[in-house]
C-alpha cells in the first residue's frame, strides 16, 4: 500500500509537468513560427517479486511478478512540423517552407537561430529581428532602395534610384537534429551537442533546405483542439492518481485499525 502512494504521487508530478507544457503551447497559439512541445513519459524501475523463468520443483515459472513504481517525464521535445503560412504583404516578412533557420547574432557575440521571419531594417540598412538582433545572411540594403525582392531560392535584389541592384544570395542554416536545440525565448534557439553543429550557408531549396516565401509569415503549429483533448486526458489521469492515493490511505487506515 505504501508503494501505491509513491507510485500515484509520481503520476501526479508527471501530469503537472504535462499540464505546464500544454499551457505553454496554448499560450503561444498566435506566436509567429512557434513550435509546440510534446511531453514524453517513461515508466520507472520495477521490483521483481518473482522472476520469470525461475526453476521450480517441477518446471519453470512462465510469467514472473513485477511491480512498477510509477512514471516520469523523460523529455519535452519540440515538434518542428510546418505551420500554416499567412500573407502579410510586408517586404521584410519571410516564411521558411520546409527545413531551415535564420541565423541571428546576439549582443554577446554568439549566434542564435529562428524561424520567425518578422524582420525590420535599421537606419544603417541592416536587416534585424523585432528585438534588434542582426540577421546574418542578409546583405545591407541601400538607403535609396524603393523595392526589395527575395526569390524562393534566396536570390536577393533591390531597386535603387530606378535601377536593379543584385545583392548577395540569402542563406539559411540547417541542423542534423533540430529537436536538440535549446529554446531561449523570443522565438530563438541555440545549438547544443545534441542538435549538432549548424550547417551554415545552405541555399534555400537545395540539399533538403526549405525555400523562402517573401511577404509571408509562418503561423504557430499548435493545434488547439489536440491540446484541449490532451489537457482533458491529463486532468483525468491526475484525478485518477489522486483517487489511488486516497484508496491506499483508506486501506492503510483500515489495516492499522485491526484488532484481535
Amino acid at each position: 500500500m505504501e508503494r501505491a502512494l509513491w507510485t500515484a504521487a509520481s503520476a501526479m508530478r508527471a501530469q503537472e509537468l504535462y499540464i505546464d507544457t500544454i499551457a505553454n503551447n496554448l499560450a503561444n497559439v498566435n506566436t509567429t513560427a512557434f513550435k509546440n512541445s510534446r511531453t514524453n513519459f517513461q515508466d520507472m524501475l520495477y521490483t521483481a517479486l518473482t522472476t520469470a523463468g525461475a526453476p521450480t520443483a517441477d518446471s519453470q515459472i512462465p510469467v514472473g511478478i513485477q511491480v512498477g513504481h510509477g512514471t516520469r517525464v523523460v523529455s519535452v521535445s519540440k515538434l518542428f512540423d510546418q505551420g500554416a503560412i499567412k500573407e502579410t504583404g510586408a517586404p521584410l516578412d519571410f516564411a521558411i517552407e520546409g527545413d531551415g533557420f535564420f541565423q541571428v547574432a546576439l549582443p554577446d557575440g554568439t549566434n542564435a537561430y529562428t524561424r520567425d521571419g518578422t524582420f525590420k531594417i535599421t537606419g544603417a540598412g541592416q536587416v534585424v529581428t523585432s528585438d534588434g538582433y542582426l540577421v546574418n545572411g542578409f546583405d545591407t540594403i541601400d538607403p535609396d532602395t524603393t523595392e526589395i525582392t527575395v526569390a524562393p531560392d534566396g536570390t536577393f535584389s533591390t531597386i535603387v534610384n530606378g535601377a536593379q541592384v543584385q545583392k548577395t544570395r540569402v542563406t539559411l542554416v540547417r541542423f542534423m537534429n533540430p529537436e536538440g536545440l535549446r529554446s531561449i525565448g523570443r522565438n530563438l534557439y541555440t545549438e547544443t551537442d545534441s542538435s549538432g553543429a549548424p550547417q551554415t550557408g545552405s541555399n534555400p531549396g537545395e540539399n533538403g533546405t526549405g525555400t523562402l516565401a517573401q511577404k509571408f509569415l509562418e503561423n504557430s503549429n499548435v493545434k488547439v483542439a489536440e491540446e484541449l483533448v490532451s489537457m482533458i486526458t491529463a486532468q483525468r489521469a491526475y484525478e485518477a492518481s489522486s483517487k489511488a492515493i486516497k484508496a491506499s490511505d483508506e486501506m492503510m487506515t483500515e489495516a492499522n485499525g485491526l484488532r484481535r
